[in-house]
Protein backbone atom coordinates (compact mmCIF):
# COMPACT_ATOMS: atom_id res chain seq x y z
CA UNK A 1 0.00 0.00 0.00
CA UNK A 2 1.61 3.26 -0.76
CA UNK A 3 1.61 6.22 1.54
CA UNK A 4 -1.01 8.31 0.31
CA UNK A 5 -3.45 5.41 0.45
CA UNK A 6 -2.50 4.67 3.89
CA UNK A 7 -2.66 8.20 5.09
CA UNK A 8 -6.17 8.00 3.89
CA UNK A 9 -7.08 4.91 5.45
CA UNK A 10 -5.41 6.32 8.95
CA UNK A 11 -7.66 9.24 8.57
CA UNK A 12 -10.67 7.17 7.56
CA UNK A 13 -10.10 5.10 10.68
CA UNK A 14 -9.77 8.67 12.94
CA UNK A 15 -13.22 10.17 11.68
CA UNK A 16 -14.83 6.58 12.24
CA UNK A 17 -13.54 6.07 16.12
CA UNK A 18 -14.56 9.78 16.75
CA UNK A 19 -17.74 9.35 15.04
CA UNK A 20 -18.13 6.09 17.15
CA UNK A 21 -17.77 8.34 20.16
CA UNK A 22 -21.51 9.50 19.88
CA UNK A 23 -22.31 6.44 20.12
CA UNK A 24 -21.21 5.27 22.83
CA UNK A 25 -22.05 8.56 24.21
CA UNK A 26 -25.23 8.16 23.93
CA UNK A 27 -25.40 4.76 25.51
CA UNK A 28 -23.88 6.22 28.68
CA UNK A 29 -27.15 8.14 28.66
CA UNK A 30 -29.42 4.83 28.33
CA UNK A 31 -27.05 3.35 31.64
CA UNK A 32 -27.59 6.39 33.28
CA UNK A 33 -23.53 7.04 33.73
CA UNK A 34 -23.67 10.90 34.74
CA UNK A 35 -21.77 12.30 31.91
CA UNK A 36 -19.40 15.02 33.49
CA UNK A 37 -18.23 11.98 35.91
CA UNK A 38 -17.76 9.66 32.37
CA UNK A 39 -15.25 12.39 30.83
CA UNK A 40 -13.55 12.73 34.30
CA UNK A 41 -12.77 8.91 34.37
CA UNK A 42 -11.85 9.59 30.40
CA UNK A 43 -9.02 12.03 30.49
CA UNK A 44 -7.95 10.37 33.84
CA UNK A 45 -7.66 6.95 32.08
CA UNK A 46 -5.59 8.70 28.93
CA UNK A 47 -3.50 10.47 31.62
CA UNK A 48 -1.96 7.41 33.08
CA UNK A 49 -1.59 5.93 29.40
CA UNK A 50 0.18 8.40 28.16
CA UNK A 51 2.21 9.60 30.67
CA UNK A 52 5.25 6.72 29.76
CA UNK A 53 5.14 7.50 26.34
CA UNK A 54 5.70 11.93 27.34
CA UNK A 55 7.14 12.29 30.15
CA UNK A 56 10.73 13.08 28.36
CA UNK A 57 9.58 14.85 26.01
CA UNK A 58 7.87 17.38 28.16
CA UNK A 59 10.76 17.24 31.05
CA UNK A 60 13.11 18.17 28.11
CA UNK A 61 10.91 20.91 26.80
CA UNK A 62 9.91 22.18 30.29
CA UNK A 63 11.39 25.93 29.85
CA UNK A 64 9.59 25.67 26.36
CA UNK A 65 6.46 24.79 28.26
CA UNK A 66 6.13 27.22 30.81
CA UNK A 67 6.23 30.45 28.32
CA UNK A 68 3.64 28.89 26.78
CA UNK A 69 1.91 27.54 29.83
CA UNK A 70 -1.31 30.13 29.59
CA UNK A 71 -2.33 28.88 26.21
CA UNK A 72 -1.58 25.38 26.61
CA UNK A 73 -4.07 25.45 29.73
CA UNK A 74 -6.67 27.38 27.94
CA UNK A 75 -6.90 24.74 25.07
CA UNK A 76 -7.23 22.50 27.87
CA UNK A 77 -9.85 24.18 30.01
CA UNK A 78 -12.26 25.00 26.29
CA UNK A 79 -11.64 21.10 25.14
CA UNK A 80 -10.42 18.56 27.61
CA UNK A 81 -12.83 20.06 30.35
CA UNK A 82 -15.90 21.83 28.30
CA UNK A 83 -16.10 20.38 24.54
CA UNK A 84 -16.07 16.27 25.86
CA UNK A 85 -18.30 17.47 29.04
CA UNK A 86 -20.83 19.24 26.75
CA UNK A 87 -20.74 16.40 24.00
CA UNK A 88 -22.00 13.77 26.74
CA UNK A 89 -24.24 15.98 28.48
CA UNK A 90 -26.08 17.45 25.34
CA UNK A 91 -26.98 13.72 24.17
CA UNK A 92 -28.92 13.38 27.20
CA UNK A 93 -31.00 15.71 25.67
CA UNK A 94 -30.32 15.25 21.55
CA UNK A 95 -30.16 12.33 18.88
CA UNK A 96 -26.85 11.81 17.91
CA UNK A 97 -28.01 13.34 14.05
CA UNK A 98 -28.68 16.39 15.39
CA UNK A 99 -25.46 16.25 17.31
CA UNK A 100 -23.34 15.17 15.06
CA UNK A 101 -24.74 17.66 12.08
CA UNK A 102 -24.35 20.65 14.32
CA UNK A 103 -20.51 19.53 15.25
CA UNK A 104 -20.44 20.01 11.13
CA UNK A 105 -20.37 23.91 11.60
CA UNK A 106 -16.82 23.83 12.95
CA UNK A 107 -15.29 24.34 9.92
CA UNK A 108 -17.11 27.80 9.58
CA UNK A 109 -16.47 28.85 12.91
CA UNK A 110 -13.31 28.28 12.64
CA UNK A 111 -13.48 31.10 9.72
CA UNK A 112 -15.38 33.66 11.78
CA UNK A 113 -12.68 33.15 14.95
CA UNK A 114 -9.44 33.01 12.36
CA UNK A 115 -10.83 36.53 10.49
CA UNK A 116 -11.67 38.28 14.20
CA UNK A 117 -8.32 36.74 15.51
CA UNK A 118 -6.57 37.86 12.62
CA UNK A 119 -5.10 34.93 11.95
CA UNK A 120 -6.23 33.84 8.39
CA UNK A 121 -7.52 35.73 5.87
CA UNK A 122 -10.83 35.46 4.69
CA UNK A 123 -12.92 35.27 0.71
CA UNK A 124 -16.33 35.52 -0.87
CA UNK A 125 -16.77 31.81 -1.21
CA UNK A 126 -15.66 31.45 2.93
CA UNK A 127 -18.21 34.14 3.72
CA UNK A 128 -20.87 32.30 1.43
CA UNK A 129 -19.78 28.94 3.19
CA UNK A 130 -20.77 30.78 6.30
CA UNK A 131 -24.11 31.62 5.39
CA UNK A 132 -25.22 28.20 4.29
CA UNK A 133 -23.79 26.42 7.21
CA UNK A 134 -25.97 28.60 9.87
CA UNK A 135 -29.00 27.97 7.09
CA UNK A 136 -28.33 24.46 7.77
CA UNK A 137 -27.85 24.58 12.07
CA UNK A 138 -30.78 26.60 11.69
CA UNK A 139 -32.35 23.86 9.68
CA UNK A 140 -31.68 21.35 12.38
CA UNK A 141 -31.97 22.59 15.79
CA UNK A 142 -35.26 24.27 14.77
CA UNK A 143 -36.38 20.44 13.41
CA UNK A 144 -37.34 22.58 10.16
CA UNK A 145 -39.67 24.42 11.90
CA UNK A 146 -39.71 28.39 10.96
CA UNK A 147 -41.83 28.83 13.84
CA UNK A 148 -39.26 27.41 16.37
CA UNK A 149 -36.54 29.75 15.41
CA UNK A 150 -39.56 32.79 15.55
CA UNK A 151 -40.09 31.65 18.98
CA UNK A 152 -36.54 31.15 20.37
CA UNK A 153 -38.04 27.16 20.91
CA UNK A 154 -34.92 24.95 20.64
CA UNK A 155 -33.87 21.42 21.69
CA UNK A 156 -31.64 22.03 24.72
CA UNK A 157 -29.05 19.48 23.65
CA UNK A 158 -28.40 21.31 19.90
CA UNK A 159 -28.07 24.10 21.88
CA UNK A 160 -25.62 22.72 24.04
CA UNK A 161 -23.41 21.69 20.73
CA UNK A 162 -23.26 24.70 19.33
CA UNK A 163 -21.26 25.64 22.61
CA UNK A 164 -18.85 22.65 21.36
CA UNK A 165 -18.91 24.30 17.86
CA UNK A 166 -17.68 27.20 19.20
CA UNK A 167 -14.88 25.87 21.34
CA UNK A 168 -13.26 23.33 19.01
CA UNK A 169 -13.55 26.06 16.61
CA UNK A 170 -11.37 28.45 18.83
CA UNK A 171 -8.88 25.20 19.55
CA UNK A 172 -8.53 25.05 16.07
CA UNK A 173 -7.99 28.36 15.73
CA UNK A 174 -5.46 28.42 18.33
CA UNK A 175 -3.61 25.82 17.14
CA UNK A 176 -3.01 27.85 13.60
CA UNK A 177 -1.52 30.53 15.70
CA UNK A 178 0.28 28.54 18.15
CA UNK A 179 3.32 26.01 16.34
CA UNK A 180 4.39 23.81 19.28
CA UNK A 181 7.57 22.52 19.23
CA UNK A 182 6.58 18.99 20.54
CA UNK A 183 4.41 16.34 19.19
CA UNK A 184 0.95 16.00 19.45
CA UNK A 185 0.90 13.11 22.28
CA UNK A 186 2.65 15.91 24.39
CA UNK A 187 0.49 18.70 23.70
CA UNK A 188 -2.39 16.65 24.51
CA UNK A 189 -0.73 15.34 27.70
CA UNK A 190 -0.16 18.89 28.72
CA UNK A 191 -3.63 19.66 28.23
CA UNK A 192 -5.34 16.81 29.80
CA UNK A 193 -3.16 17.61 32.97
CA UNK A 194 -3.99 21.16 32.93
CA UNK A 195 -8.01 20.15 31.99
CA UNK A 196 -8.73 17.10 34.21
CA UNK A 197 -8.09 20.43 37.10
CA UNK A 198 -11.40 21.60 35.79
CA UNK A 199 -12.81 18.16 35.87
CA UNK A 200 -12.62 17.36 39.32
CA UNK A 201 -15.26 20.11 40.24
CA UNK A 202 -17.83 18.76 37.70
CA UNK A 203 -17.62 15.15 39.43
CA UNK A 204 -18.26 16.27 42.69
CA UNK A 205 -20.77 18.48 41.32
CA UNK A 206 -22.59 15.32 39.48
CA UNK A 207 -21.82 13.78 43.55
CA UNK A 208 -23.89 16.60 45.50
CA UNK A 209 -26.75 16.31 42.95
CA UNK A 210 -26.95 12.53 43.53
CA UNK A 211 -25.84 11.24 40.13
CA UNK A 212 -23.67 8.94 41.33
CA UNK A 213 -21.79 6.33 38.72
CA UNK A 214 -22.36 2.24 38.84
CA UNK A 215 -19.17 0.62 38.49
CA UNK A 216 -20.44 -2.15 36.48
CA UNK A 217 -19.99 -4.02 33.13
CA UNK A 218 -21.49 -1.51 31.32
CA UNK A 219 -19.74 1.64 32.75
CA UNK A 220 -16.20 -0.04 31.77
CA UNK A 221 -17.17 -0.94 28.51
CA UNK A 222 -17.65 2.92 27.48
CA UNK A 223 -14.61 3.80 29.36
CA UNK A 224 -12.82 1.61 27.46
CA UNK A 225 -13.98 2.50 24.25
CA UNK A 226 -13.67 6.36 25.32
CA UNK A 227 -10.63 6.03 26.13
CA UNK A 228 -8.29 3.57 23.49
CA UNK A 229 -10.21 4.48 20.10
CA UNK A 230 -11.50 8.18 20.11
CA UNK A 231 -8.92 9.64 22.72
CA UNK A 232 -5.47 7.62 21.78
CA UNK A 233 -5.80 5.54 18.32
CA UNK A 234 -8.23 8.41 16.49
CA UNK A 235 -5.67 10.65 17.51
CA UNK A 236 -2.54 9.31 16.53
CA UNK A 237 -4.15 7.67 13.18
CA UNK A 238 -4.92 11.36 12.78
CA UNK A 239 -1.13 12.93 13.49
CA UNK A 240 0.07 10.22 11.13
CA UNK A 241 -2.55 10.77 8.27
CA UNK A 242 -1.41 14.26 8.62
CA UNK A 243 2.40 13.54 8.20
CA UNK A 244 1.74 11.70 5.22
CA UNK A 245 -0.35 14.07 3.72
CA UNK A 246 -0.55 17.65 5.40
CA UNK A 247 -3.13 19.13 7.40
CA UNK A 248 -5.41 20.95 4.61
CA UNK A 249 -6.42 17.72 2.75
CA UNK A 250 -6.37 15.88 6.29
CA UNK A 251 -9.03 18.48 7.73
CA UNK A 252 -11.62 17.50 4.53
CA UNK A 253 -12.02 13.85 6.01
CA UNK A 254 -13.70 15.23 9.57
CA UNK A 255 -16.81 15.75 7.14
CA UNK A 256 -17.19 11.92 7.35
CA UNK A 257 -18.18 12.20 10.41
CA UNK A 258 -21.79 12.99 9.89
CA UNK A 259 -22.31 10.60 7.98
CA UNK A 260 -20.46 7.72 9.84
CA UNK A 261 -22.55 8.67 13.29
CA UNK A 262 -25.48 9.37 11.49
CA UNK A 263 -25.72 5.97 9.75
CA UNK A 264 -24.49 4.34 12.95
CA UNK A 265 -27.44 6.01 14.80
CA UNK A 266 -30.10 4.71 12.39
CA UNK A 267 -28.69 1.46 12.69
CA UNK A 268 -28.06 0.77 16.38
CA UNK A 269 -30.63 3.16 17.59
CA UNK A 270 -33.38 3.43 14.97
CA UNK A 271 -32.90 7.27 14.61
CA UNK A 272 -35.14 8.43 11.77
CA UNK A 273 -33.14 10.61 9.54
CA UNK A 274 -35.57 13.30 8.65
CA UNK A 275 -35.96 15.48 5.87
CA UNK A 276 -34.73 18.66 7.65
CA UNK A 277 -32.15 16.40 8.65
CA UNK A 278 -30.73 15.69 4.91
CA UNK A 279 -31.94 19.53 4.33
CA UNK A 280 -29.73 21.02 7.06
CA UNK A 281 -26.54 18.69 6.23
CA UNK A 282 -26.79 19.86 2.52
CA UNK A 283 -26.65 22.96 3.45
CA UNK A 284 -23.69 22.26 6.06
CA UNK A 285 -21.89 20.13 3.17
CA UNK A 286 -22.23 22.57 0.62
CA UNK A 287 -21.18 25.86 3.22
CA UNK A 288 -18.12 23.51 4.00
CA UNK A 289 -16.98 22.98 0.22
CA UNK A 290 -17.17 26.45 -0.36
CA UNK A 291 -15.42 27.63 2.65
CA UNK A 292 -12.49 25.70 0.92
CA UNK A 293 -12.56 26.80 -2.19
CA UNK A 294 -9.93 28.97 -3.43
CA UNK A 295 -11.07 32.34 -5.13
CA UNK A 296 -8.85 31.39 -7.99
CA UNK A 297 -10.54 28.04 -8.81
Amino acid sequence: MSKKYLAYLLLVVATLFWSGNFIVGKFATLFEIPPLTLNVFRWISVWIILIPFTYKEIYNNFSYIKKNLLVIGFMGVITISTFNSVVYFALNYTQVINAVLVLAAIPAATIVLSLLMRIEKTNFFQICGLILSIIGIGSIISNGEIQRILSLSFNKGDLWMLVCVLTWALYSTLLKKYKFKFSQFSLIQLMVSIGILFLIPQYFYEQSIGLEVNFNKAFFLILFYVVVFPAIAAYYCWQKGIEIIGPNRASMFIQLMPLFSAVMAIIIFNEKFELYHFAGAAFIVSGIYLSNKKTND
